[in-house]
């Protein structure tokens, strides 16, 4: 078994308040899990309202089949949401 890890740092200079970006995370996140079936976390910046890093893992029996599951979700949160993908980093176990 193998299991990815994908970081993905957000920036969302527009917004104002630790409340508004709560209100993006949440809903960012709800659409992936329920889109790919993936764990999502934010898992750094937490009390900066200007940052988002979430952490993203799925596991699979293919290294290939989770880069690509993964390429995916970054497809999906680049194409429908007007955040700035700051960085992403992506690991195996």
């Amino acid at each position: 078994m193998v299991v990815g890890c994908l970081e993905v740092t957000l920036s969302a200079p527009w917004v104002n308040s630790l409340k508004e970006k709560r209100m993006i995370v949440r809903s960012l996140k709800a659409k992936i899990r329920q889109k790919f079936n993936v764990s999502v976390h934010e898992v750094d910046k937490l009390d900066s309202h200007q940052t988002i890093v979430l952490g993203i893992t799925t596991g699979s029996n293919s290294q290939v089949q989770i880069q690509s599951a993964l390429d995916q979700v970054l497809n999906f949160i680049e194409s429908n949401y007007d955040l700035v993908l700051e960085s992403n980093s992506l690991e195996f176990y």
